[in-house]
This record gives C-alpha cells, sequence and structure tokens, in this order.
C-alpha cells in the first residue's frame, strides 16, 4: 500500500481506481464529527456507510489509513476547485477527529503535519493544493472550520496563507484562487474563505475580506496541474 508507513491498518472497501488516469494533485482536510476517532474509523471501513477516506487521525496522535494514496476514496462528494470537478479522482482525503466545536488536540496537529509532509513529497503536490472540504463544497460542508489552525501548516510549507494584498474585486480574486459557485451561494463563498483566511470573522462583506482573497490570489493563483 503506497501512504505512511508508520500508520496502523483499516482498510476500507469504500474506494476505487481514479478515473481518466488521473492522480493525486490535491489535499482536502476533513473533521468527523463524530464522539471519537474510533467510531469514525469504524464508520469509514463499513461498506454501509459508502464513504472513507486515505487517512483518520485521533487526538491523541493515532494514524489509520484506510485507502492505498494510489486510489479514489470517497471523502470529498459534490464539489469543485479551479476546473477540478471530480474531486475524488484528484485528491487524497485526511479525516480528523473532531467534532468542530473543540480545538484541535496538539498530537493530531504533530501527526497531521507528519502525513501531509509525506504526501507532498510522494506526489510533488504544492502547498497552496492542500484545502479543506468548505474551499470545495461551498455550503454543503464547513470542516476542518474556523478552530483549525491553517498558519500553522503554512508556517511548516504544508499550506498556504499568504499576507493580504490591496483589495480588489471579490469575486474575480475568488476565482483566480479556485473557488466555484452557483448564484445564490455568495454568502457560503464569504463563509468559506473567512474559515480559511479570516477565522471568527462576522457581519457583512469588508476591505478585510476583499485583502485576504486578493492576497490568495495574487500570491497562490490555482493552477491545474494534472489530466
Amino acid at each position: 500500500m503506497i501512504g505512511d508507513a508508520d500508520a496502523l491498518t483499516c482498510r476500507s472497501p469504500n474506494a476505487g481506481e481514479r478515473r481518466g488516469d488521473a492522480r493525486p494533485d490535491m489535499v482536502i482536510v476533513h473533521y468527523t464529527a463524530m464522539r471519537d476517532a474510533r467510531a469514525a474509523r469504524d464508520w469509514l471501513c463499513n461498506p454501509e456507510a459508502q464513504v472513507s477516506a486515505h487517512y483518520l487521525i485521533a487526538p491523541d496522535g493515532t494514524c489509520w489509513q484506510m485507502v492505498d494514496e494510489a486510489a479514489r476514496a470517497w471523502h470529498a462528494g459534490v464539489g469543485a476547485w479551479g476546473d477540478v470537478d471530480d474531486i475524488n479522482s484528484r485528491s487524497i482525503g485526511i479525516e480528523l477527529s473532531n467534532t468542530g466545536s473543540e480545538p484541535f488536540a496538539a498530537p493530531l496537529m504533530d501527526r497531521l503535519e507528519r502525513v501531509l509532509a509525506g504526501i507532498l513529497e510522494r506526489w510533488a503536490i504544492p502547498p497552496d493544493r492542500v484545502l479543506g472540504h468548505s474551499d470545495i463544497a461551498l455550503g454543503r460542508k464547513i470542516d476542518p472550520g474556523p478552530r483549525f489552525d491553517w498558519r500553522r501548516l503554512a508556517r511548516q510549507g504544508l499550506a498556504v496563507q499568504p499576507p493580504p494584498a490591496t483589495p480588489g474585486q471579490f469575486d474575480a480574486d475568488a476565482r483566480v484562487a479556485g473557488y466555484r459557485w452557483q448564484p445564490g451561494q455568495e454568502p457560503a463563498l464569504l463563509a468559506a474563505i473567512r474559515h480559511r483566511l479570516r477565522p471568527w470573522a462576522t457581519g457583512p462583506m469588508t476591505d478585510a475580506d476583499r485583502a485576504a482573497i486578493a492576497g490568495l490570489a495574487r500570491h497562490h493563483p490555482c493552477r491545474d496541474t494534472a489530466p
């Protein structure tokens, strides 16, 4: 199995071949929203669930690999980023055991950093292709949420959190950065960008929001890196 040599194994049947000879060129970070890691592990490895991920990391740092990195796990559902519509065929999914209403434990974050570093090296994935579920499924998913420490990953070169830039046109910069949305989803777009770049910001859009997405668009524009 291609993956993290130190991870425990719990093989999930909820996987298949990547479509169209695709290879992973992005990583999607999730939280489980379940009571504990073992319950999440059992569900992700249950054929009735029809859902899986490549990795699950517990609060104490225990890590299970459930799907070979070369295979297509069923973690992203309907979503898009840039020109990519079949996220599952182009990504590696990491589930973090967290309810969404609590801090992410330090051992979990330490283990996530090691897992991510290995994935990015094995597949030559740039850090700007490490995304949250909320980035690619606007209005449908909110994980990993505002409590997730993107800045910590960025400091390790495992994600990006560029500084704000001169405020521009919010929608145009969001599209350049990679976000895809439909008419009526503008509130979900603002919420997703705030989760990523301005945690805990509330209220109507401000120049701080425009500056944040301008920084992401101008420093790390979305690119399509694989067929």
